[in-house]
Formats: structure tokens, C-alpha cells, sequence
């Protein structure tokens, strides 16, 4: 027995360390097929930091409480258990190996014994959990385990409970073996005098080198198994996971939202005011697979399949064709695929099997059945930042996604023909509704004062504390007008001293950046850019969650700093020092009346500005509050984001409607929210809903701005 448990377990050791070290190095060679990544080794030790949190801390995983708790014994299991394979090693020489020195020491043994059984009670508890989560029937799409490689789960969790199960029997073992008294084996005893009493000494040994071999086994013939599967994330990503946390794009641990990146060429942001001088062969944007960065190689790599994203992703919960998870195992699936032919010297790469070939031929992104990327999944993404929220591993989706529909815009001219007329606006108007310049100042025409304007009242912004940036929607767009004219008419009776740009003002470029139309956000910014260095725009005050992004977090990357800040915060800080002050007059409309809170995503997820909008509802007198399930991380989208607001939803269920039916089922009277966008797309979800009676007449959608407003003024 000892023998046959010997030259088994060091020939299937060596082959697993074997193919293991051969894979590790074939995956660093995929992953160094990205372009450059700047900026992710800064701050080496800020980011030391960050993956010691996230790892002993679990910080991501714990966004879904009860699995993080399971998962985290698991996960130290694993860790803390290693010196078990090597004592398993020892045994199959010595039935009464022991490691030396800490090998009888009482605390590792109660640490091994405690993370055995913490281990096993957590898979056990995973499995379960998988098990009744699975894909089913009709609504199986809305499993997070959807798509996912089911056997490759399955294979990894019974990998480990088959070997806690034998680090258990080896402990019972070593105490019938009299290794130590109880003491030295309190939670395992009682599986030797349970299974083992009774054996000769002969025959404990000889059960030693059993069970130490099947240890072995199960433990190397994984290690075999992901070594022939590069792309099994679900193992893989216990080793991947760390380095995908330590180059994150933000050193202190934020996740990669709010500012999208600009368009790299060589590791360096293109100048368009100089895009002459690009090399003709540049990528603009991911046309192909090694467009990527390596970091996003790295990311894809790394994704665990645990389907967190997809269970949050607004598209996908409404019946449409794009889930992140699939996204980025297709195109972890091409990039091992067609890595051969990237690697093969030129002369080489006809010889390549026809299979490889053929990956080098398949388009990045196209018609679902010929293409990695089904092209209507991508044109569905709202870039409302959920997935990148919810993923433990930190894989960066929203980028990905972004800089594919670059591509398409920028070099296949292939795009929703919505979006015509969206670029038509912006590169003609200066905003998405093509409406004309001179209209920008319409909404201020019926206030009870003169709202002043740069120029015109004053000659630069030094003159007032901030620059009021109405924005396209709240210029021309007859709900949001409404918001703009609240929150000015708040800052009024506070006494702010503000100035609006008027005609001098154009659109940030959001719509442009988000849908993949980087030339045009490049022209919108720039001029935005030389007006706030002519005006002297130093603090800036925005009703639009997806202006205050681009302004407060993208502009910089044009060399302009602004101090921004969301009109719920300045009016919540205003509050706070007395400057507004809510009243409950006996007529007022709020009272008894219930109010519901939707997080703008760019607001929110984006920015994490999740307090300041509810304090002001909570402070306003007469009215109760009520909280969507859905909320403040996990909080649903508009669907607007993305330049989704300018494109039709044609495959399955409104975005808008779905979270205007959960808004509704909470009773409110009052939907509100703090972004003009939302305040669209919530308002025609509770028209249809009131046109199909399944909301009642009397609920509305309003901003913040204008609920404070109505407590704030009398009569």
C-alpha cells in the first residue's frame, strides 16, 4: 500500500507542477498581448493595502453578506490548509509524519482543525446555494448561473470538499495513531474512535497512505485539470484574482467608474488636436482582440463566472441579448483561441490548425451568430456601472464595452441608426435635441428674477460663488426645465450668488463619449474647456447627474479642474446651515404624502452621492419616506445611460418600466430622483403604467429640487 501510494502520488505531483508551471507561463504570454496600461503601478503601496483589504476583509464578496461569510472560510481554507498536502507528502514515507517544529504545536492545530470544519459547513453551504440557484424552466435565464461552465463549478466544489473531507479522516487518523491527546485534536477526535477504533496499528497505517494518496490525487488531478483549461475562471481566478485587484485602475480600492478613459494609442491618449499625426494603422478604440489592454486581458482571465454582474445588469433583466458575464467569457474563450496565431512567428501561422485560423478570422464584434461579441448586446449596455460594482475580482466591463463601440463608430461606422441624429445635434447644435443655442436661456423667462448670465450681468465668474451648468436637458427638455428653475429659484432664497453661461454653454459630450463617438466629445469638451478658462470657472453647481460625471471627472483629463458638485448636496448643505428651511403649511401638497427615491446611476453607482438627495426628502415636513428594494449600489436603472436615451429599446421589456413598477409597489405618491434623464425615463414608464391603470393617477415624478421647493416656499 505504502509503495503503490508513493509512486502514485509523485507521478501525478509531477505531471500537475509540470503542466501547471506550462500554463502559468502560456496565460502570462496572452495576457502581454495587451496594449500598454498606464498608471497601474502607481502608488505600489496604496495598492498593497487595497488587495490586503478586499482579500482578509472580503470587501467586494460581502456586498452579498451570507455568501461572503461562506466564501471567506473557503477561501482561507484553501490558503491555510496548503502545509496539509504537505504533511499528506511526509505521510506517505512516515504514517507518523508530523511537520516539524509547528507540526504538535496546540494553536495549528486548532487553526487547521477549525478551518476544516469552517471549510467544509461553507461548501457545503455554496453548493447548496448553487444547487437551488440553478437554471430552470422558463426563468432560467435569470439564474446568475445562466451561462455560466456548470461543470467546471461542480468540479472545483467537489474538489474541495473531497479534500477537507480527507484532511478530517487524516486527523482522526493521526490521533488513533496516539499523535496526541484530545487536546491536540478537539473537533477530530471523535472521527478516530468513530471510523478507527478498533484497527491495529498496521492497519491505521496503511489507511494513512490510503487516504494521504487520495488527497493527492484529488488535489493534483485539479491542479491537471485547470492547467488543460486555461479559461476555467471559476478555479483560475484564485490565483489571478490578486494581481487583478493590485493593478485596479484606482490604487485606494474605488472601482473603475465615473471618469471613462480617453482612447490610447501605446499607452499614451491621443491629441485630436493633433490626429493627423496618428500612424494610419492605430486603433481607435478594440477592433480586435490584442486592442485590448493587458490589463483587460487580465480581466477576462480572472472572471470567476459567478454571474453577480448579470443579475444586476438592467438589460439583461429586461429580456436583451447582453449580460457582462458573457461578454467577458466570450471574449476570454477568443483570446486563448486565437492567442496561437498571435504567438506564432509570421512564417509559421499557416500551419496552424484550421480551428485557430478560423478564431483569426471571426470579427470582434458583429452578428450574433458569426461574431465574438453580438453586436446588439453591445448597443444595449447602459453604462449604469452595476456590473463593475457587484464583481469581487474588479474587472472593469463598462471599459470593455466602451471602447468597443469606438471601434464601431470610429472605424466601421456601424452604429444604431438612432444615434444619427443624435450626433447630427451635437455636432451642428451643441445638444443631442438639435434645438438651437439661442433657446438655452428660455427657461429662466417666466422667474420672479433676473438670473445672470456670463457676460451679459458679469464680466467673469470670479464675480459669483458658482456657475450654475443647467445643461442640454434642463435648457430644452420641458420636465427638466422645471428642476432648473427649482434649484435656482432655491439658491435665490438662499442667497447664493450664481451665473449661468447661457448661448456660451454646449454639451458636455456625455451622450458622445458613452456612445462611442470620442471624436465628438473631444470637440464638445474642448470648447467647454476654453470657456471655463475664459470665464475663470473654478466651482460649478449641476442638476444633471451625467453633466456633474463628465465635469467633475473627465474634464481633467483635458486640463481643466473644476470643483463640482450635485445640486442635492449644495441644497442638503444648505439646509444643514439654515439657509433653507422646510415648512409644513396646512394646504401643502406633501402632506401624508408618500416619496420614493430612484438613484441616478451616475450619481450614485458612479459617484457615490447616495445621502445628500435622501436627507433633503427626509427633512421635508408632512411627507413619508419609502425605499425601493433596489437601492443605492444595487439600485435598478433608468435605462437612459449610455446614450440609451437616444436609442429604441426593441428586444424585450423597458428598462424604465421595470423600475418605475417597483417605484409604484412601494406606494408612493411622489417618485423622485436627481437627474433629468431619470425624471424622462421614469415619467413615460408611469405614463404607460397609468395608461394600462396598474399606477394611479395621482403619483408624479419630480426632481429633489422641486419637493424641497414646494416645503420651502409658503402659499
Amino acid at each position: 500500500m505504502q509503495i503503490l501510494a508513493i509512486i502514485v502520488s509523485l507521478a501525478i505531483a509531477v505531471v500537475g507542477v509540470a503542466l501547471f508551471g506550462k500554463t502559468i507561463g502560456h496565460m502570462v504570454s496572452v495576457i502581454k498581448l495587451g496594449q500598454p496600461a498606464p498608471g497601474r503601478t502607481d502608488q505600489p503601496g496604496q495598492r498593497s493595502v487595497t488587495l490586503a483589504k478586499e482579500t482578509l476583509l472580503h470587501t467586494r464578496m460581502l456586498q452579498w453578506s451570507h455568501i461572503g461569510v461562506l466564501h471567506w472560510f473557503v477561501a482561507f481554507g484553501f490558503l491555510g490548509l496548503v502545509l496539509s498536502l504537505v504533511t499528506a507528502f511526509g505521510q506517505l514515507f512516515d504514517a507518523h509524519y508530523a511537520l516539524p517544529i509547528i507540526g504538535h504545536w496546540f494553536v495549528f492545530e486548532w487553526v487547521s482543525e477549525f478551518l476544516t470544519w469552517t471549510g467544509l459547513v461553507s461548501i457545503i453551504g455554496l453548493m447548496v446555494i448553487r444547487l437551488r440557484a440553478l437554471p430552470r424552466g422558463e426563468k432560467g435565464r435569470y439564474s446568475r448561473f445562466f451561462g455560466s461552465t456548470a461543470w467546471q463549478a461542480y468540479y472545483v466544489e467537489y474538489t474541495i470538499l473531497g479534500v477537507l473531507i480527507c484532511i478530517a479522516l487524516l486527523r482522526g487518523l493521526e490521533y488513533s495513531l496516539g499523535a496526541g491527546s484530545k487536546f491536540h485534536f478537539p473537533t477530530t477526535f471523535w472521527v478516530g474512535d468513530l471510523l478507527f477504533s478498533g484497527l491495529s496499528e498496521h492497519a491505521l497505517e496503511n489507511t494513512v497512505y490510503l487516504v494521504a494518496m487520495v488527497k493527492i490525487l484529488i488535489s493534483f488531478a485539479w491542479m491537471i485539470t485547470i492547467s488543460l483549461n486555461a479559461t476555467m475562471g471559476v478555479a483560475w481566478h484564485r490565483f489571478t484574482a490578486w494581481p487583478n485587484i493590485w493593478f485596479k485602475r484606482k490604487a485606494d480600492g474605488g472601482t473603475a467608474l465615473g471618469a471613462l478613459q480617453p482612447i490610447m494609442v501605446n499607452g499614451q491618449p491621443i491629441d485630436f488636436e493633433n490626429i493627423e499625426e496618428l500612424d494610419e494603422d492605430a486603433a481607435l478604440g478594440v477592433g480586435k482582440i490584442e486592442d485590448f489592454t493587458w490589463k483587460g486581458l487580465l480581466d477576462f482571465t480572472t472572471c470567476t463566472e459567478c454571474g453577480r454582474c448579470q443579475s444586476q445588469c438592467p438589460a439583461w433583466n429586461t429580456d436583451k441579448s447582453l449580460s457582462p458575464k458573457l461578454i467577458m467569457m466570450g471574449l476570454r474563450e477568443h483570446a486563448y483561441a486565437k492567442a496561437p496565431y498571435l504567438l506564432a512567428a509570421e512564417g509559421d501561422r499557416k500551419s496552424l490548425s484550421q480551428l485557430v485560423l478560423d478564431e483569426q478570422e471571426k470579427p470582434l464584434v458583429g452578428p450574433a451568430d458569426v461574431a465574438v461579441i453580438d453586436e446588439e448586446a453591445l448597443w444595449a449596455c447602459t453604462s449604469c456601472g452595476a456590473c463593475v460594482q457587484q464583481c469581487p475580482v474588479d474587472i472593469e466591463h463598462v471599459d470593455a464595452i466602451m471602447d468597443m463601440r469606438r471601434y464601431q463608430v470610429l472605424i466601421e461606422s456601424s452604429f444604431p441608426s438612432e444615434l444619427n441624429g443624435l450626433f447630427k445635434g451635437l455636432e451642428n447644435k451643441g445638444n443631442p435635441w438639435n434645438m438651437s443655442p439661442s433657446g438655452r436661456m428660455d427657461w429662466a423667462k417666466d422667474l420672479p428674477f433676473e438670473v445672470k448670465q456670463v457676460g451679459t450681468d458679469v464680466e467673469t465668474l470670479a464675480e459669483v460663488e458658482y456657475l450654475f451648468w443647467v445643461g442640454c436637458a434642463g435648457a430644452y427638455e420641458d420636465r427638466a426645465k422645471k428642476t432648473t428653475q427649482a434649484v435656482a429659484e432655491l439658491l435665490n432664497i438662499a442667497g447664493v450668488s450664481f451665473a449661468v453661461l447661457g448661448d456660451g454653454e454646449t454639451c458636455t459630450g456625455d451622450p458622445a463619449r458613452r456612445s462611442g463617438n470620442e471624436f465628438v466629445f473631444q470637440q464638445l469638451a474642448m470648447q467647454n474647456a476654453e470657456v471655463f478658462k475664459e470665464t475663470g470657472a473654478k466651482k460649478v453647481v449641476s442638476t444633471c447627474a451625467h453633466c456633474f460625471n463628465t465635469l467633475k471627472n473627465e474634464y481633467s483629463q483635458l486640463g481643466v479642474e473644476l470643483d463640482v458638485i450635485h445640486h442635492t448636496q449644495l441644497l442638503n448643505r444648505l439646509v444643514r446651515e439654515g439657509k433653507l428651511t422646510p415648512v409644513a403649511p396646512a394646504d401643502s401638497t406633501l402632506n401624508g404624502q408618500k416619496i420614493t427615491y430612484h438613484d441616478p446611476c451616475y450619481l450614485g453607482r458612479h459617484n457615490q452621492v447616495y445621502d445628500a438627495p435622501r436627507e433633503l426628502l427626509d427633512i421635508i415636513p408632512g411627507a413619508e419616506y419609502a425605499e425601493m428594494p433596489r437601492n443605492k449600489t444595487k439600485s435598478f436603472c433608468c435605462g437612459a445611460g449610455g446614450a440609451r436615451m437616444w436609442m429604441e429599446e426593441k428586444v424585450g421589456t423597458r428598462i424604465n418600466v421595470n423600475r418605475t413598477t417597483e417605484a409604484v409597489e412601494t406606494g408612493a405618491d411622489k417618485i423622485a430622483t436627481g437627474c433629468p434623464f431619470c425624471r424622462v425615463m421614469l415619467s413615460d414608464g408611469l405614463t404607460a403604467k397609468q395608461a394600462d391603470g396598474s399606477a394611479r393617477e395621482e403619483v408624479e415624478v419630480q426632481d429633489v429640487a422641486q419637493l424641497l421647493l414646494a416645503s420651502v416656499k409658503r402659499g
